[in-house]
Parts: structure tokens; C-alpha cells; sequence
């Protein structure tokens, strides 16, 4: 048996709540800087199947735009305008709060070179950080633990994610599936630790349920009542545990990373109507998130990032939809981001010969930031490069 598969054992639990019903009183929250690198978390939110990044973050001046996308362009006067070129797609407006506060970064022209437009293969590119003729076993989070991040500190769970079936840039760490924290708490009983001895094959399957024994503990705790709405939807489900996540680590060596996901945004036909209703569920979703860490005390130390395998193509296709293309921008929110809009718009009279955009900022820049400037570890060893970090946060 493989440990994902193990892991994956208390995943699909819904069993009875183990946490208590009341808030406890340090949460009761003033906002609390991170006292350390390991004290941050990130939560990564994939934007599964490929989003179109010209309708979430509108070039509504451009002409082009309007040309390539006779009918499924964002109409100038519902735009949510950011500046005197970009807006926002209208079903975002529940991100304008993050804006005015100067907490919410756009990275514009997000891709790599020789992009590979399969869903599967692209996606394990972003999730490993390798390039596109490698492939590597572990994810880039576990890399960054590998190069250093908590090194003096032994995390219950290096990640949690929640709501998939694959760890995807947390392979190779020591990280859990689960879709609520209560029923895997209630699930991991029957986890017994010990003491890894016997065949590699029983050492093995002993240190991975000693793993899942002692993710419970973290995550066991009193059950934070939150004032916090959250969505009536599957991405509201998830950014609620991410908070009863987030809210079971005080005073723990806790979980440093949380993924989520959202999608599909593989909108091939009949794409406006799919994205609207996605891109709602995600700005309702980020809203939510940050009042419920606001609540914790935990927001100034807490970075959002979402990630997808591609973007999309600049001309619409036949279907009202449009194909996987090269380049997206991408969200980065928190209490110690520097809002506003990174790298250069995409250039739409500038395709390349299988018509498609031209990237400008490489996916592992991001990763090199989050490496350096959130987790204090030589990004080097991490994104396996030099790759310019983007200057999004606070320093």
C-alpha cells in the first residue's frame, strides 16, 4: 500500500465532530504578525483546468481584446476597473475590498517556456517546478522543507490538503488529504502509532500512520465559532476547513501549508457563463477566507497564491469557449502582500506561430519569492534555478 493511499483512508470521512462548540478566548483576535518564517502559512488555491486570465483580469482599452473575443469579451462598462487599462471580471467584485486595502497582487503574463498545453503533464510542471522535458518525484513545497523551511521546528503536518486526491506540490512531504477536519480527527483513531520496525514495506505503512496519528492531534481542538458567512457552495466547504484548520495551530508546531481547489475552468464551450460562476465562488471564497483569519488574528501572516497548469487562448474558438493556451495572470492576497499589478499586460497583436500569448513572468518566480521572502530559504534549491523573485511582499 502507498502512503497517499493511506493518507487518502481518512479523506472521505463524515463522521461526528470531535471539536468542542466555542470559540476560544485568543481568538477573540487582534491581527498577530508572523514571529517567524515558520509561523507564516501559505494556502495555494488551484484554479483546476486551465482559467482564462483575459476575462478574469480585462484589458478593456484594448481593442484587440474586443476583436479576438467577438462575443465573449467583457463589455466595457461592466468591467471592474483597477487602473486606466486593466478591470476585473464583474463576478469579482467581492476582491475589491482586498484592492482598496492595498492586500491583493495581480502577476500578469504567468507561464514557462515551451509550455505544454496537456492538462496532466502541465500541471505536474507547475506542482514539481521542473521544467518542461523534466520530470521530478517531489513537489516544490517538499522541496523547500528539503532546503531548509522548519528546519528547526518539527511541523505536525508539513501540509493539508483539502477537497483532492492527489498532493500534488506537496508529494514527497509529510502532508494529509482530508474534505473536513472534524471527520478526519474522528477517522485517525483508528491510526495507531509506533515504533517503524519489521520489513521496509510494514516500516513504511507504520511511519506514514504514525504521520496521520500525529496530523490529528494538530488539528484536534476547540471548534472556532466564526462570524464569518461562508459561500453556500463547495469552495465555501473548503475555505471553512481551511480555517478550522488554521484555527486548531495555536501554540502547536503547526501546518505551514494548506491547498485548495477550484474548477473546472476547462471552458472550451459556453465558456461566460462557467467562468462568471467559478470566478464568484473564488472571490466570495477569498473574502471569506481572509474575514475568517481576520477573526483568528492570523491574516498578516497567512499568503495566497492560486495557481493553475495554463491559461488560455487569446482568440475565442467557434464553441463561445476558448482552447488551452500559454499565459495566465495569477492572485496573490494577504496581510503582508503589496497589492497592485506585477509584469507587463500580455501584448495581444504579439502571438506566437500556434497563436498564442507570450509569457513574461515564469510560474517559479512566484515560488522564488515565497521561497526567499515568506520561508527565508535559498530559492536556488527550491525552484532547482535562478529565478527572480517578484517583489510582492512586504518587507
Amino acid at each position: 500500500m502507498k502512503r497517499r493511499d493511506v493518507l487518502n483512508l481518512f479523506s472521505s470521512a463524515t463522521g461526528a465532530a470531535l471539536l468542542g462548540t466555542h470559540a476560544p478566548g485568543w481568538a477573540q483576535a487582534v491581527q498577530q504578525r508572523a514571529t517567524g518564517a515558520t509561523d507564516r502559512i501559505l494556502v495555494l488555491i488551484e484554479l483546476k483546468g486551465g482559467n482564462d486570465g483575459l476575462n478574469m483580469v480585462v484589458p478593456y482599452t484594448d481593442d484587440t481584446y474586443y476583436q479576438l473575443r467577438s462575443s465573449i469579451a467583457i463589455a466595457r462598462d461592466s468591467v471592474i476597473r483597477i487602473d486606466s487599462r486593466m478591470g476585473l471580471h464583474p463576478d469579482l467584485q467581492a476582491l475589491v475590498p482586498l484592492w482598496e486595502k492595498d492586500e491583493l497582487a495581480i502577476v500578469q503574463g504567468v507561464g514557462y517556456p515551451q509550455a505544454n498545453l496537456s492538462h496532466f503533464r502541465s500541471i505536474e510542471i507547475w506542482e514539481t517546478a521542473s521544467r518542461s522535458g523534466e520530470y521530478l518525484a517531489d513537489g516544490w513545497v517538499a522541496r523547500a522543507m528539503k532546503a531548509g523551511y522548519g528546519r528547526d521546528v518539527h511541523f505536525a503536518a508539513e501540509g493539508v490538503l483539502i477537497g483532492l486526491n492527489d498532493f500534488g506540490p506537496l508529494a514527497g512531504a509529510r502532508a494529509v488529504t482530508l474534505y473536513n477536519p472534524e471527520a478526519f480527527v474522528n477517522q485517525a483513531r483508528f491510526a495507531m502509532p509506533g515504533h517503524a520496525s519489521g520489513n521496509p514495506a510494514l516500516q513504511h505503512l507504520l511511519r506514514v500512520e504514525n504521520d496521520v496519528s500525529e496530523a490529528a492531534q494538530a488539528l484536534r481542538g476547540e471548534k472556532f465559532a466564526f462570524a464569518t458567512e461562508f459561500p453556500a457552495n463547495g469552495f465555501g466547504s473548503s475555505v471553512r476547513a481551511a480555517a478550522q484548520v488554521v484555527a486548531t495551530q495555536r501554540g502547536k508546531a503547526g501546518v505551514p501549508v494548506i491547498v485548495l481547489t477550484l474548477g473546472s475552468f476547462d471552458t472550451h464551450q459556453g465558456q461566460l457563463g462557467i467562468q462568471a460562476g467559478l470566478l464568484r465562488q473564488l472571490g466570495e471564497g477569498l473574502a471569506a477566507l481572509r474575514s475568517s483569519l481576520t477573526e483568528l488574528g492570523a491574516w498578516d501572516r497567512t499568503l495566497v497564491m492560486t495557481f493553475s497548469e495554463f491559461g488560455r487562448r487569446a482568440r475565442q474558438n467557434q464553441s463561445n469557449g476558448t482552447d488551452h493556451g500559454t499565459v495566465a495572470p495569477h492572485f496573490v492576497a494577504g496581510g503582508a502582500v503589496r497589492g497592485g499589478l506585477y509584469g507587463p499586460a500580455p501584448e495581444l497583436t504579439r502571438l506566437d506561430g500556434t497563436q498564442n500569448l507570450y509569457y513574461s513572468t515564469d510560474f517559479r518566480q512566484l515560488y522564488a519569492t515565497v521561497a526567499r521572502d515568506w520561508w527565508g530559504v535559498n530559492p536556488d534549491n527550491v525552484v532547482r534555478g535562478r529565478f527572480e523573485p517578484v517583489g510582492f511582499l512586504r518587507t
